[in-house]
């Protein structure tokens, strides 16, 4: 399978209901909430490209566009970017849906940079 279609195949979507416990006194998402999300739907397309065991290293640029109110829907996109040596980039989108309404807006968006390691921890080659 060529690069880009592990890519391709890796790329992951999750869809998530914003309810208020995961809402600020403004009852909008939590930048931290919003931010962890988009950790878990970039660790699951990495390892979906790796499959290898990946830790994040680091999270860059993280822009919050939009805020997102309670009692909406939210799409996750995690993409594949780039591929190093030992680590990889995915960028994550977040997307808001009107739960009754067709309205969608992109709210969120940044780069996860990953490493794959053996069972000692250290850093092993991703290809």
């Amino acid at each position: 399978m060529t690069i880009e279609e592990r890519i391709e195949k890796s790329e992951t979507r999750i869809f998530k209901a914003v309810f208020p416990n995961t809402t600020n006194h403004y009852d909008t998402l939590f930048g931290g909430t919003a931010m962890q999300l988009m950790d878990e739907v970039a660790f699951i397309a990495a390892t979906r490209f790796a499959r290898k065991r990946v830790v994040t290293v680091s999270s860059d640029k993280i822009d919050f566009n939009r805020s997102i109110p309670a009692g909406t829907i939210v799409e996750l996109i995690g993409k594949v970017v780039h591929v190093g040596k030992t680590s990889l980039k995915v960028n994550v989108e977040i997307y808001t849906e009107q739960m009754y309404s067709y309205e969608r807006e992109r709210a969120i968006v940044g780069d996860f940079t990953f490493v794959a390691i053996d069972e000692f921890k250290k850093p092993i080659q991703i290809l």
